[in-house]
């Protein structure tokens, strides 16, 4: 399933905002370009498994 920037940030309970930074800047959760490459989406497996790299026991883990 294919998110759009602003379904993927309400999945993951963040902000659109964050998310194109991210494009931007880090690109630390992958994304897909589609059609005239303007049209950015997400897909859940790959939102899944950054939350899943993202989870730490303790702060001191990171």
């Amino acid at each position: 399933m294919l998110l759009t920037t602003k379904d993927a940030a309400r999945y993951l309970g963040i902000s659109a905002s964050f998310l194109e930074k991210d494009r931007v800047h880090q690109s630390r959760i992958p994304f897909v370009k589609l059609g005239n490459k303007r049209a950015v989406r997400y897909r859940q497996e790959d939102l899944d498994a950054y939350v899943a790299q993202s989870t730490f026991q303790s702060t001191s883990e990171y």
